[in-house]
């Protein structure tokens, strides 16, 4: 027991022993200089604004493909990065754009939608950027027309004058934010 002790005391004088250099000798003052530069920044976020948050299409045909640009202004006084766009849904495909805009400067991204749907279509797109809520969104909004020259789908059928509900085909909504509009039949 003695020797263990002898030996864990022996141990922490040679730790405590090889620390005697000042450790404030090995800080480079041009890293000192960088280290305050960023936290004097760090409150300095870039700030974003758009020509238009929400564009929309109009009135177009069930399976008719358009397309618009979104273009957005750093408005800060750090430089803005968009690291990723993505949508809502795979029907709408963001693409092609500027990932690093200077402040004062525009940049633009595309956006192609499929124009499948039935009714008032509505999808976002959101930009993960490095502004101060770390994410923006615009939509597009699209009143998407059947085909009138679609088959019709089977009238439910008719037992005895009355209508079964146990015939009717279940409908699925989608329930995912962004997807309003859009039936899964």
């Amino acid at each position: 027991m003695k020797k263990l002790m002898l030996g864990v005391s022996a141990l922490c004088l040679v730790a405590f022993m090889s620390c005697k250099e000042d450790a404030t000798a090995k800080i480079k003052s041009e890293n000192v200089a960088e280290a305050a530069q960023r936290d004097a920044n760090s409150g300095n976020f870039a700030s974003v604004s758009f020509e238009e948050t929400e564009h929309d299409f109009g009135t177009i045909k069930n399976g008719t493909p358009v397309e618009t640009i979104f273009k957005y202004t750093n408005t800060g006084s750090s430089p803005l990065v968009v690291s990723d766009i993505k949508s809502t849904c795979g029907c709408t495909v963001p693409s092609d754009w500027t990932r690093q805009v200077a402040p004062g400067e525009t940049g633009e991204f595309k956006v192609k939608f499929d124009g499948k749907g039935n009714g008032v279509v509505t999808k976002s797109i959101t930009m993960t950027t490095n502004t101060e809520r770390g994410a923006e969104t615009v939509r597009i909004k699209a009143m998407v027309e059947g085909d009138p020259n679609a088959p019709m789908q089977p009238a439910v059928q008719q037992t005895g004058g009355t209508q079964s509900i146990m015939q009717q085909p279940a409908r699925k909504y989608s329930t995912q934010p962004g997807h309003e509009g859009h039936n899964h039949d």
